[in-house]
């Protein structure tokens, strides 16, 4: 018996790992394209604030902080769920919190010439994976399924859901690490990076509920998904992080100036 629980643990373990890893990934990938984007300004009082790190390794803070308790407050902070057919702005907001409440929440103190060093470098953290979920189309899904989390599918031979297979799965299959990943996005022109950081974060999840509708759409419960979905969909998860990553240095140069 015990020869056999031992691979049995090895194996739940190594496939959260994996799950954790990749799901690294993505936001590192944002974080590695807005770090690169950033006016020396911002780039300088940055590095101040998170002592030399820079920002794809702080990128998975919000998430590593949710296996403690004391920080339970900031878990509805990850996504906002509203109705396909309406706007944020039509609807009142969650008391507990959500994703577009966490980003303005963030930007404000660290903004605030009273806030502390420390405050100001925990929310910046915060901030950096709060944009870079505001592009996960399904951070913006719907309330009765948990942004696609109840929306079992399956990712080749492996179980899954809608939310994972556009936070992890498709990033996983193809096998890159965040620095690769994040050079291999779309050579954009100055004007074309302008364009991606126009609009308010209004505007960006809009954009993201729109594209959370379609994804809705793309799939039923029970399908078996893999390379032709991966076709079909990975350029939009390529662009959403590059659009991440690009807004995130328009907000951060705004902040900083």
């Amino acid at each position: 018996m015990r020869n056999i629980v031992i691979p049995l643990l090895l194996t739940v373990q190594l496939s959260f790992a994996n799950t954790i890893f990749w799901a690294k990934t993505g936001h590192r990938t944002v974080g590695e394209v807005a770090q690169k984007q950033l006016t020396r300004k911002a780039k300088k009082a940055i590095k101040d604030l998170l002592d030399g790190y820079d920002l794809a390794f702080v990128s998975s803070y919000a998430d590593e902080i949710k296996s403690d308790k004391a920080y339970s407050k900031y878990f509805p902070w990850h996504y906002v769920n509203f109705p396909e057919d309406k706007k944020y702005t039509e609807i009142t907001p969650a008391p507990e919190g959500d994703l577009m409440i966490a980003i303005k929440t963030c930007i404000q103190v660290i903004k605030d010439k009273n806030s502390s060093k420390a405050d100001k470098a925990f929310y910046l953290k915060l901030l950096v994976h709060f944009i870079g979920d505001l592009h996960q189309p399904l951070h913006v899904g719907q309330e009765k399924d948990k942004g696609g989390n109840d929306i079992q599918v399956r990712w080749f031979n492996n179980g899954s859901n809608l939310h994972r297979v556009w936070d992890s799965d498709m990033i996983n299959s193809y096998n890159m690490s965040y620095t690769e990943l994040a050079n291999a996005l779309p050579k954009l022109t100055k004007k074309e990076r302008k364009k991606v950081q126009e609009g308010t974060i209004y505007d960006w999840v809009e954009e993201s509920q729109d594209l959370a509708n379609e994804i809705y759409n793309s799939v039923e419960v029970g399908d078996k998904l893999g390379y032709s979905y991966s076709y079909k969909y990975m350029d939009t998860v390529r662009k959403q992080l590059q659009r991440g990553g690009l807004r995130l240095a328009k907000v951060l140069n705004d902040i900083f100036k």
